[in-house]
């Protein structure tokens, strides 16, 4: 995660905090929080790339599969 795009966050947050911000810092705190959350989503999703969950068969099956079956049914 780029750390430049954190500290932007933080700027805006602090400032909306104490001065409050215009509509241009509006939009771009809104588009920079977008762009945050799609990161931390695709962080999330390759962790759950790597999660395995063992059955009560004793199999082994990667999340996504078993989260799959278990909506499915």
């Amino acid at each position: 995660m780029d750390k430049k795009l954190i500290e932007r966050i933080n700027e805006l947050a602090k400032k909306k905090k104490t001065l409050g911000l215009n509509a241009e810092e509006q939009a771009e705190q809104k588009q920079l929080y977008a762009v945050y959350l799609s990161e931390i989503r695709a962080q999330f999703d390759n962790t759950l790339d790597n999660v395995s969950i063992k059955q009560e068969d004793g199999s082994v099956v990667p999340f996504k599969s078993a989260a799959k079956k278990k909506n499915n049914k």
